[in-house]
């Protein structure tokens, strides 16, 4: 994608996996550090191997252009970094993921096959360069997907707590009466 003008810039955010990192070490990110030399875009790529808390992270999907989440797994149950870009009306390219499949087919994204770069890349390059195709993608938001951003569910999760603690309290106060 070095031929569009201006050339864009990609942004790989986050820790490396526990998981990853317990069975493969750095490994996988020294990989990401080859591979972007070889391609020649190491220039243009800023690895940010860091925790980004839920603020931090908010504000970084919401500059992006488009988020990719090329995510292998195909039992992929919930991804935190879609929820935002969907409620944050940032087009999404995701790999084809239960969860990506979802809220995306028919909605604010693309959906590409696993283990695709060529699919992946083209999708990239048609919310880039399509006139208004990012701008359609942001209008698909579904009302609910701010609904399921972790803050909103966790204070759902708290209201129903109190909710049931209040409604013990009263059965067993109506039981010792």
């Amino acid at each position: 994608m070095q031929d569009l003008d201006p050339p864009p810039t990609y942004t790989l955010a986050g820790q490396t996996h526990p998981k990853v990192l317990a069975h493969q070490g750095e490994a996988y990110r020294s990989g990401l550090h080859r591979l972007g030399a070889q391609l020649g875009v190491a220039h243009a790529v800023d690895y940010q191997d860091v925790y980004h808390d839920q603020h931090t992270l908010g504000r970084l999907i919401r500059s992006a252009d488009v988020v990719v989440l090329p995510y292998d797994s195909r039992e992929q149950v919930a991804s935190g970094v879609l929820i935002e870009a969907v409620a944050a009306g940032v087009p999404v390219v995701a790999t084809a993921f239960p969860h990506a499949v979802e809220l995306l087919t028919g909605g604010p994204g693309l959906v590409v096959p696993h283990q695709d770069p060529a699919a992946l890349a083209a999708a990239i390059r048609r919310i880039l360069t399509e006139p208004g195709l990012a701008a359609r993608l942001a209008g698909r938001i579904r009302p609910p997907a701010a609904d399921l951003r972790w803050p909103v569910v966790a204070a759902r999760y708290g209201t129903l707590a109190e909710r049931l603690v209040a409604a013990r309290a009263s059965v067993v106060s109506a039981a010792s009466a």
